[in-house]
């Protein structure tokens, strides 16, 4: 127990380190699985489309990306 306090100094950073990447890694993974932020995404890239800052081609691929992770989320949400 004793080694622990003497050992907190040279532990800490590390231990702070560890801490935010994995803060980060809940972060990015909550934003890939979250409903609310696909459909963000979905009107972000039909407001893109709108403006004809991307082609009509990849608008519909990605566009069925999206709609595709979205339905997968809502079949996990009834099961």
């Amino acid at each position: 127990m004793v080694l622990q306090y003497v050992l907190a100094p040279l532990a800490a950073p590390v231990t702070g380190l560890m801490w935010i990447g994995q803060q980060i890694l809940d972060r990015a993974d909550g934003g890939l699985s979250d409903k609310a932020s696909l459909q963000k995404q979905l009107l972000a890239l039909q407001l893109a489309f709108d403006l004809g800052d991307i082609e009509e081609e990849e608008f519909e691929q990605q566009e069925e990306e999206l709609l595709l992770a979205i339905q997968a989320l809502e079949d996990e949400e009834e099961d």
